[in-house]
C-alpha cells in the first residue's frame, strides 16, 4: 500500500502503519507520471487508486480570480482525473482495478461563498459517474465517497482564503466575512458540527469501498451529509434559497 502527498513529512506517521510513501503533487504532470511509473514498475499495474486531494477556494463568484478558480480545478478535478487516465491502461491489462474518488456532499448542493469549490465537486461527481459506466466492462469499478462535515483544518483553510479574495472596501466584504465565520462555526459548533464526524469516518468509508466485492456507486459519510443531501433533494429551489437566506446575508440587500 502506498500513501502520497506533496511533502512526505506530512504523512510520515503512515510509514509506521505499513505504507510506502511517495511524493506526489497532483497538480504536476511530471509528479503524477513518476508516481504511477514507480508502482507499475514494481507491481505491473495499480490495483486501486484513491483520489483524496482537495481544498476549498472561498469567496464570492465575482471576487475570485480565474487564476484562483483554475487552481481549484487543477487540485480538485484535473489532477485526480489525470491520475485516473494514467492508471487505467494498466488496470485494463490486468482486467481489474478500483478507483475511489473522494468528492463531497458539496457535489450535490451548494452553499453561498463557496461556488468554485462546489463547481469542482459537481464536476468530479459527473466525471466519476460517466467513468464508472465507461470502464465497468474492463473489470474496473469507480466509486464516489461523499463526506459531509468532517472536523479537520478544512474550515480554517477555507476561511483563510477569503482574506486574499475579498478587499475590505469591496461590495462583498461584509458578506465574505460572514461566510468565513459561518464556515468555521459549521465545523466547530452547532447542529451541523454535532452531525459531522472525524476523519476516520471517511477512512472507514474508503476502506469499505475498496473491500466490498460489489461496492455501491457512492457512499455518503456522516449524518450531516445524509440530512442536507436529503433536504436538498426534496425542497424546491426557492425554498432552499430561503433556508440559506435565514443563515447567510444577501450581498447588497
Amino acid at each position: 500500500m502506498y500513501a502520497s502527498a506533496r511533502t512526505l513529512a506530512a504523512i510520515e506517521d503512515l510509514r509506521a502503519a505499513g505504507c510506502e510513501l511517495l511524493e506526489l503533487d497532483v497538480t504536476s504532470e511530471q509528479s503524477r507520471v513518476d508516481a504511477v511509473a514507480v508502482i507499475e514498475e514494481r507491481h505491473g499495474s495499480v490495483g486501486a487508486l484513491v483520489n483524496n486531494a482537495g481544498f476549498s477556494q472561498s469567496g464570492a463568484v465575482e471576487s475570485v480570480s480565474l487564476d484562483r478558480a483554475r487552481r481549484q480545478f487543477e487540485t480538485n478535478v484535473f489532477g485526480p482525473l489525470e491520475l485516473c487516465r494514467l492508471v487505467l491502461p494498466g488496470m485494463r491489462r490486468a482486467q481489474r482495478g478500483r478507483i475511489v474518488n473522494v468528492g463531497s456532499m458539496g457535489g450535490k448542493l451548494s452553499f453561498p461563498g463557496a461556488a468554485w469549490y462546489h463547481a469542482s465537486k459537481y464536476a468530479l461527481e459527473a466525471l466519476s459517474d460517466v467513468l464508472r459506466f465507461e470502464v465497468a466492462g474492463f473489470g474496473i469499478q469507480v466509486v464516489l465517497v461523499e463526506p459531509g462535515i468532517i472536523r479537520t483544518e478544512f474550515s480554517a483553510t477555507a476561511a483563510g482564503e477569503l482574506a486574499e479574495t475579498s478587499p475590505d472596501d469591496g461590495p462583498y466584504s461584509g458578506y465574505d466575512a460572514y461566510v468565513g465565520a459561518t464556515t468555521v462555526s459549521a465545523y466547530e459548533r452547532g447542529l451541523l458540527a454535532r452531525l459531522g464526524g472525524e476523519p476516520d469516518r471517511v477512512a472507514k468509508a474508503i476502506q469499505k469501498a475498496l473491500a466490498a466485492r460489489s461496492p455501491r456507486p457512492r457512499y455518503l459519510v456522516t449524518p450531516s451529509a445524509r440530512l442536507l443531501v436529503g433536504l436538498h433533494a426534496v425542497l424546491p429551489d426557492r425554498l432552499w434559497d430561503r433556508m440559506l437566506a435565514s443563515t447567510y446575508p444577501r450581498p447588497g440587500a
